[in-house]
Order: C-alpha cells, then structure tokens, then sequence
C-alpha cells in the first residue's frame, strides 16, 4: 500500500503548523457519548425523543417533554492499547480519567394546545475523549525516521549555516542538522544530504524504533437546544453548540542502531515533542421527527460543521549520539527560539466533517413521552459523515486578509480528500421496562474513513446498563466498552511507501445518570 503526502508544503511553509490529515479527523470519528441511558441503547436517539441527549443528536426529541428536568452523568473511562508494528506486538499503559455525560437541565415551554408539547435546553456534553497511551516499538531495515529530515532539507536548497538560522524549517530538520543526524557529503562529485542511520539501511542493518505517545484532553461541548410539536405528530427542534477543544500529545521517538558496530556513524537519536491544540467552535443541528401513531417515530437530523478557531503550540527536544562521527550532543527548540525568534504557536480555522442522520424506532405500549405505558422499545440511527470536506484555512488580520499563505492549507486540505472518505455510523438499541426498572443493550459500529484499502479501522461499541424511575426521580447506570481499529503513522515521507503500526484500542467507562423532573 502506498501512502505519500501529496507535496512537501506540509513540512515547507507553516514550520510548526502540525497540521495534518489526523488532526481534521480527531474532531469527527469519536464514539457515541450522552447520558447513561443513551449509551446503554449504543447512542441512538435520532428518533426516540424525550431525552436531554437528543440536543446532540436530534433536537426535535426536546419536543416530547411536558416537564423540566435537571440531568447530571458523572462517568470513568478507562483505556488500554495495544499495537503492532513492523511484526512486533507492545501494549500501552491503561490510562483512566473522569468523564462528563449529557449533563444540564430541561424547561418544559407551556402550550395552549392539549396536543402541544416543547422544551429549552442548556447542556453540557463530553463529546469526545482524547485519553491514552500508544506505544509501539519494532525493528526495521527498510526506512528511517532521519529521512523526513533530509527530505525536508534537500528540498529547501539551503546550506546547513542558513537552514540553522531559518525558522521556516522544522524544528526537526534543525534539530537533526544541529546533532549531526543529518548532514552534507560529497558523493561521486556531487554534494548530497545524508542521514547517518541510512548508512546502517544501506549495510543491509537493523534498527530498533519506539515511539510512545501520550494523549489528554477531549473536546466539551455547551449547547442550547429547543424543540416543540404543535399538532403531536410531527416534531421540530434545533441546537446550536459551542465545543470547545483541548487537546496535548506527550510524543517521545527513539530509534537505535541494533548492529553493535560502534564505528557506523550512528548509535541512536531521541526526539520529545510536547504539542496541544486549543480552542472554540460554534456549530448547528436541525431535526425533524414524524410520529404517525403512539408505536412508530420516524427521524431526520442535519448536524452543520464545527467551526473552529484553534491556536497549536509546540515545544521539542532532540539528543543524537552518532558514535565516533561527532560528539554526542542535545538540542531544544527553546534554544532555537533564541537565535531565530519563537515560532512555536499558530493560529488557524478548521471545519470539521458534516453529518446526516437517519433515525427509526418501534414503541412497546405508548410513547416514550408515557412512561407508565410504555413497555420498551428498539430503535436505531444511521449516520452519514462527510469526512472529506473537513478543511483548514488561514484566519484573517483586522483587515480581512489572510495571516498565512493559504497554500499551505489547500495543499493539507487536499490530503485530506486524497487520505479520507466519507464513512457511515450505525447504532442500535432497546429498552424493556418491569414497572420501575428498566433493562437496556446497544451496539454501534463505524466503518473506516480511510479512503486507502490498506488501512483498516473500525470502531465497535457494546453498551448495556439498568435503569430506575419513580415520583419524578431517575437513576441510571450503564457500562459501555469501546473497541477501536487503528493505524499510527510515526513518520512520513514522499519518496517511498510508509510504515506504520497498526493500534487496537479498548476503552471502557462506566456512567452514572441521575435526573429529577420538576
């Protein structure tokens, strides 16, 4: 399988932009999140209504409440990877951290109409969690993560004294320049940009690679939601959401010469990264819902992009040991910050992927508006996800202009319709009720947005949990496992195929959801 970065723009232009295919998808390709209840039916709640949870989902489900409501879903997520690359299995160290469901509270809008229902909305929702630890690590004899360096200074045309001072090249192609990872050489009359562990690929050598990533943060969502029927057949609702992202990758890259010749150029490099991602969006969600009779609902939502206005910021480190070629010798960007000036933060727009909604659900003896009638339900939502418009653009200066040179970002932007494709989620769940307990399962499945047939993924959840309701109050408890189909890409570059590892996620949380009608 091949898989090229289309052009050198990503690494040329925007030196510390660490923009990337993955980072567009990050925003859209999570698992389902809300309140225990939904969860525990696999997140479908495209149709059913009558739940906080479809402000997220499906805003026209406010407009089955009568009463008001205060929900909150405390939750723990727990997750553990594990990673094969180039033959060799390693697992990451189980990371844990606290989880917010659909929380806020619901007020029921009077109606005149018998036949008329509506409610508002203020919410709070984890709707992605960027938690864990990746780490992989195997031997290699066909590439070197040396060579994204030398890629990136060929190309510049610049000598090593200026390619030191320019701070439009990365971090890592100074980094490798400065420690002696990389240099030039005179090869059959010709100048050339050598890496010193190709030496070792070209004796037909073995190196050792590890790369142990760290993740946190998650991206919380506020949302303002209102829905409403007038007639009791056909209900509408709309939401508009403010998520705000965090993000910070802990990413430390160690390769090694495994030949034991100490007289080959190279012993081993170590690259520390520390990169976060932070920000604010705004985005839009429009629903219908068609209620023939009490039994049968009939969904439809349009979810709008999110609108993001992020700032990046990244800090590195390198430590080279390249035997008897040079002294072993270490290098921050801090200290290149000081000879060039700091470049270390970015600013820029992204447009998340767009989604269309598909929802059914068959009620058991009443709506779900009529909880004492109602017996159970199964319901279910297919999602449409627009992956490859996700974009990225410059943000513009008090007169209106860019601040970059949105070249950098067509060509990303282009990577991304070349890497993605649009991909469909499905959910389904149900519900059976014993008076005032309440017993449900769920299942979500999302195919791979990966547009090349090489890299599998696919997400798998499995949810089920209990639930309890009387004189207004409600408890509910569900446990959800996640399991997650991957790839890690440690390095890329333009010349030849690329490696990568492949990374299988479990994550388990356990959430609580405890609601009082008023």
């Amino acid at each position: 399988m091949k898989y090229y970065f289309l052009t050198l723009c990503l690494f040329l232009t925007l030196t510390i932009a660490a923009q990337v295919p993955e980072d567009a998808l990050r925003t859209s390709w999570f698992a389902p999140s809300g309140t225990a209840r939904q969860q525990a039916i696999g997140g479908a709640m495209g149709s059913l209504g009558g739940e906080i949870s479809a402000t997220y989902v499906n805003p026209a489900g406010l407009g089955f409440y009568r009463t008001g409501e205060i929900v909150l879903s405390p939750g723990y997520r727990f997750q553990k990877d594990n990673s094969i690359y180039r033959g060799t299995s390693s697992s990451g160290s189980t990371v844990g951290n606290f989880n917010l469901g659909t929380s806020g509270v619901v007020f029921a809008i009077p109606s005149q109409n018998p036949e008329g229902s509506g409610a508002i909305s203020i919410t709070v929702n984890r709707t992605a969690n960027f938690g864990g630890n990746t780490y992989y690590k195997g031997q290699n004899d066909y590439s070197s993560f040396s060579e994204q360096y030398v890629e990136e200074f060929a190309k510049s045309g610049l000598s090593i004294d200026q390619a030191l001072g320019n701070s439009g090249l990365s971090y890592g192609t100074r980094m490798a320049l400065y420690t002696y990872l990389i240099d030039t050489a005179t090869i059959g009359g010709t100048l050339q940009v050598i890496g010193q562990p190709q030496k070792i690929l070209d004796a037909h050598g073995l190196l050792l690679q590890e790369n142990n990533i760290r993740t946190k943060g998650g991206i919380t969502e506020i949302a303002l939601g209102l829905g409403g029927s007038g007639r009791g057949k056909w209900y509408y609702g709309g939401s508009i959401g403010v998520p705000i992202l965090d993000y910070t990758r802990n990413q430390t890259f160690t390769e090694s010469d495994l030949t034991g010749n100490t007289n080959n150029d190279f012993n081993y490099s170590t690259y520390t990264e520390t990169y976060t991602s932070k920000g604010v969006g705004v985005n839009f969600k429009l629903g219908v819902i068609f209620k023939p009779d009490n039994a049968w609902r009939v969904g439809l939502a349009i979810h709008s992009p999110s609108f993001y206005a992020l700032t990046d910021n990244i800090s590195a480190a390198m430590t080279t040991n390249t035997d008897k070629y040079a002294a072993p010798s270490s290098i921050s960007s801090a200290e290149l910050d000081s000879q060039t000036g700091s470049v270390g933060s970015v600013k820029y727009d992204l447009q998340s992927a767009w989604k269309v909604l598909l929802s059914g659900s068959y009620i058991f003896g009443g709506g779900p508006e009529n909880t004492k009638g109602q017996k159970g339900f199964i319901t279910g939502d297919v999602e449409w996800v627009v992956n490859r418009d996700s974009k990225f653009s410059s943000p513009q200066d008090n007169n209106g202009n860019p601040l970059y040179d949105n070249g950098y970002f067509d060509a990303v932007n282009n990577a991304i319709k070349s890497y993605y494709r649009n991909n469909f989620n499905v959910r389904l769940g149900g519900e059976l009720k014993f008076d005032l307990l309440a017993a449900r399962l769920g299942f979500a499945y999302s195919t791979s947005p990966y547009k090349q047939s090489g890299l599998q993924a696919n997400r798998l959840t499995i949810a089920g949990g209990v639930g309890y309701r009387n004189k207004g109050v409600f408890v509910d408890l569900t446990y959800v496992q996640n399991i997650t189909n991957d790839v890690n890409f440690p390095y890329r570059l333009a010349d030849k195929e690329n490696t990568y590892a492949t990374v299988k996620q479990f994550a388990g949380t356990v959430l609580l959801t405890v609601g009082f009608k008023f």
